[in-house]
């Protein structure tokens, strides 16, 4: 079993999206085995199409630049890299998110490209996993709960592979408590 630890950025503005989409535009992992070792990272940009003008509050939220996203290849190129890289058809794997957010995002853009999105029902909600085993019930942010573990932060916050990096952390320390 490997479980994937990622993190997505997001076509974001203030308020609602324009034609009521966000479109994924960074998504960050970290394959991980069941003995917590790094297996391999996955890092890649992608070109968002409904509204590919990056908004200033999501460059600036983000630091993703729109020279970034003009460079990339759209979702559908990208995702087929990422499940390749997981090898959904031939590996035994679990994506992990910190909350439902992430794979929502994945199943949406999957769906406005008319692509399978079956192989995401593999997802573990790791916040809400989480907080059930520290007896929480406010659920906090991934930087935070990193302060509250005694951690550091590392990377850039809102940066699809630095947040899964720091997820990775949170996920290896409590590997063996984690339901799947």
């Amino acid at each position: 079993m490997n479980f994937i630890i990622y993190d997505l950025e997001a076509t974001c503005w203030r308020g609602r999206p324009p034609h009521g989409v966000n479109e994924v535009i960074e998504i960050g992992a970290y394959k991980i085995n069941q003995l917590g070792e790094v297996l391999g990272e996955f890092n890649k940009f992608i070109k968002p199409t409904v509204n590919p003008i990056l908004s200033d509050f999501c460059r600036q939220l983000t630091s993703i630049s729109q020279n970034d996203v003009d460079r990339a290849r759209t979702f559908p190129m990208v995702i087929q890299e990422f499940m390749d890289w997981i090898n959904i058809y031939e590996e035994d794997y679990k994506l992990c998110s910190w909350g439902k957010f992430d794979v929502q995002l994945l199943k949406n853009d999957c769906k406005l490209h008319k692509l399978e999105h079956d192989w995401l029902d593999k997802n573990i909600n790791v916040k809400g996993q989480y907080h059930e085993i520290k007896g929480e019930h406010k659920l906090t942010g991934l930087k935070n709960t990193i302060k509250h573990e005694g951690m550091e932060f590392t990377g850039i916050h809102h940066r699809a592979i630095s947040d899964a990096e720091n997820l990775a952390k949170i996920f290896v320390k409590y590997i063996d408590m984690w339901k799947y």
